[in-house]
Formats: C-alpha cells, sequence, structure tokens
C-alpha cells in the first residue's frame, strides 16, 4: 500500500525526522490559506498523485510548454494560479504511463534554498533478508539512471536484523554522502528516524529524493524534500490507522475489486488473461506466454485456498478489462482442488456470458473430476495437457479470433 507525499512526511517526522513545513489542500481556496499559514515569501505548489517525475511531467489539458505538478511560487496570486491550474487535470509523469493520473490533491510546503541534494532509501533486499539503506550523492536524479551509468556512485549498507540499526550505519552512511561534523551527525539522526518507521510500520519502502542540504539562519539544515513510503499490505491488519490513509482513486479500480476477494491482481498491458494459483507458477505463466509471442494482461494469484466465490470473482475481473482478447487458466491443485476450480469456471463463464477463447490447463488433486465438469459444461473450453500447450493453445485461439 502507497500513501501520497505529505501523508509519508507527517508520518516521517513523528519519528524525527527532518522536513519542511507543509500543509494539504484539497481546493484552490485551502491551497491559498495554507501558503498563508506558512513563512513565505517563498512556496512549493505539489500535486499529490501516486507516482514519480512530478516536476518533469505535463498535464494533458494545459499547452504542452506548461509547467509540471511542482511548480515554485512566489507569492499567494502565484499559488493560486498554479493550484487553479493543478487540481482536476491529469499528470501524465514517467511512471504514470499515457493515462496520466488526475490531480485531487496538492501539498503547500514552505520554499527552502537547496545547497546539495542526495538520495536515500530503506528497502527490503530480498537476497539478504535483510533492511537495505541505499545512498547516493545524485539526488534529484532517477536512481535508475544513476545504477547504470555510475553505479559507483550508490553505496548499499544492510542492517542485520538481530542488532538494528547501529551508530556505524549511521557513519557508513554520512561518508557515503560526503558529509562532514555537524550535517554528518544530521544524516545519522535522519538514517535513525527512517529506520524507527520503517520497522514500526512495516514498510517495504522509504525513498528520500531527495534529501538535501538547506542553507538557513541558524546553518546548513538537512531536510526531507520528497518521500515515497510504501508499506506491506500483508500486515496492514496491524496498522489500523495507515489503512485509514489509504486513497483508493490512485488505484486500478480492478486491482480494488480484487483487494476484497484477497486476490493477488495487476494489471498489465497485454491481451491474455491468466488466472493462476501460485505466484511463482503465475510468473512462469506469463513467461511462457511471451516466448509464444503474446503478452499476458495481468498477473492474477488466487492463492492456495481459493474457492468457487473466489474463482468466480476472478473471472469477472479479468473479463472488465477490453484489452483482454483471450484467458489462460493454469492449476496446479494441491490445496486447491481442480474441481473446486472448474465450478467457479463453468459458473463464471456462464454468468459474465463468455465471449473470448478459454484454455484451461489443470493438474493435481481431483484433476479428472475437474476436467470431467469442464467436458460437461457445454462451453467451448479448450483443455491442455500441460503449461506448454496451454500457452501455445491460447496464443493460437487468440490469434484465429483477431
Amino acid at each position: 500500500m502507497n500513501i501520497h507525499e505529505y501523508q509519508a512526511k507527517e508520518l516521517l517526522a513523528k519519528y524525527g525526522v527532518a522536513v519542511p513545513k507543509g500543509i494539504p489542500a484539497m481546493s484552490v481556496e485551502e491551497a491559498v490559506e495554507a501558503a498563508k499559514q506558512l513563512p513565505g515569501p517563498l512556496y512549493v505548489v505539489k500535486a499529490q498523485i501516486h507516482a514519480g517525475g512530478r516536476g518533469k511531467g505535463k498535464f494533458k489539458e494545459l499547452p504542452a510548454d506548461a509547467k509540471g505538478g511542482v511548480r515554485l511560487a512566489k507569492s499567494l496570486d502565484e499559488v493560486r494560479a498554479h493550484a487553479t491550474e493543478m487540481l482536476g487535470n491529469t499528470l501524465v509523469t514517467i511512471q504514470t504511463g499515457d493515462a496520466g493520473k488526475q490531480v485531487q490533491r496538492l501539498y503547500i510546503t514552505d520554499g527552502v534554498d537547496i545547497g546539495k541534494e542526495f538520495y536515500l532509501a530503506l528497502l527490503v533486499d530480498r537476497a539478504t533478508s535483510r533492511i537495505a539503506v541505499v545512498a547516493s550523492t545524485e539526488g534529484g536524479m532517477d536512481i535508475e539512471t544513476v545504477a547504470h551509468d555510475t553505479p559507483e556512485k550508490i553505496t548499499t549498507i544492510t542492517i542485520d536484523p538481530a542488532t538494528g540499526l547501529m551508530a556505524h550505519h549511521g557513519r557508513a552512511v554520512a561518508k557515503a554522502l560526503g558529509l562532514t561534523g555537524d550535517l554528518a551527525k544530521q544524516a545519522q539522526s535522519i538514517l535513525k528516524g527512517l529506520y524507527d518507521t520503517f520497522v514500526a510500520t512495516d514498510a517495504s519502502q522509504i525513498e528520500i529524493n531527495p534529501l538535501a542540504v538547506c542553507p538557513t539562519a541558524e546553518g546548513d539544515k538537512l531536510f526531507v524534500l520528497d518521500a515515497k513510503v510504501g508499506f506491506d499490505s500483508n500486515a496492514m491488519f496491524r496498522h489500523k490507522d495507515l489503512a485509514e490513509l489509504r486513497d483508493l482513486t490512485e488505484e486500478d479500480p480492478a486491482e480494488i475489486e480484487a483487494s476484497k476477494y484477497d486476490l493477488a491482481y495487476i494489471k498489465l498491458d497485454g491481451n491474455i488473461g491468466c488466472m493462476v494459483n501460485g505466484a511463482g507458477l503465475a510468473m512462469a505463466t506469463m513467461d511462457i506466454i511471451k516466448l509464444n509471442g503474446e503478452f499476458p494482461a495481468n498477473f492474477l494469484d488466487v492463492g492456495g485456498g481459493a474457492n468457487k466465490e473466489k474463482v468466480t470473482a476472478a473471472f469477472k475481473i479479468i473479463l472488465k478489462d477490453p484489452a483482454v482478447k483471450g484467458i489462460l487458466v493454469n492449476i496446479f491443485g494441491g490445496i486447491m482442488k481442480c474441481d473446486i476450480i472448474a465450478d467457479g469456471i463453468v459458473a463464471a463463464a456462464k454468468e459474465v456470458n463468455l465471449s473470448v477463447p478459454l484454455v484451461v490447463r489443470l493438474e493435481g488433486t481431483n484433476v479428472q473430476q475437474g476436467k470431467d465438469i469442464l467436458a460437461n459444461s457445454g462451453l467451448p473450453i479448450v483443455a491442455a495437457n500441460d503449461l506448454g500447450d496451454a500457452a501455445k493453445k491460447i496464443v493460437t485461439e487468440v490469434r484465429k479470433a483477431a
């Protein structure tokens, strides 16, 4: 689960992380009133969507030379003008795709001078089963580009869960960023706040880009100028307060519907819908579809204990995607019985008046009963013997129907 920048900063501030003062706004008037509460005379008006690259993004409804989703304002009139242009319009960034996202919230922050920008992130390192800290002197840039072009400018430090964050981790991060003296101490303090937030909230990633050195009357200060925070959705039952921060308007409606049935669904850009049990098998299924020349329309894992209702819901979700020209069901029945899956497939196909090719590969517990149910359903279901056979058959059927 992801949250907006303003929510992330409010959360980080509770753990002692230094962030500039900012106030969210849902309307133009709220944006102006928010600016009035800030010191000024420089303000930053920031579009709030769940996507990066906002500053370089473009609004669909505005001229091509219009400014992006992060703008400086030197007066309340400029705040009003920027808010008027942003709210209700669609911001397209490198991460949103061509569809973009409609801006429904703004974040008005105090403007600061920036001396130097850094990149700092905490994430789960699957290879080591530890929290990893990623630090780079190249803040403000796309970290993937930095990793590709200048990997030597990225430092990764893993933290042993048995010891937790130690003083030497903070010193290593400060060194990686080239910070000394008081700024090094500030970096260590910010790292501690980020780590405490990460552990306490069951976060999956906290990305700070940029972490900036800002000259102030009291000397140079480190501030978090942008923050992206994502949580482990499986842990949200422990964090009812964080679950309330979820913004459903930022999520795909099909993914929201899938979550109601505890289905793992992600929409993709292909034309063959997939329904599989098990994440690994789902990935293999998508790979073999691509190997045969077509592309998967979704990732959908119905899980190991799906029932008829769950399977029917999964089918409906797949078929709501107009790009789907065929469906491949690939089930290995262990905990999940093949006859239950077959009942769900038949019920769903009849209920939605299936109009696209359907290929089903069943294997495992009660497989023969499942195949008999499909064969006797009266529906034009194509049976497959194995995964390779299933992929070839669905690709053939889709191309035949095109």
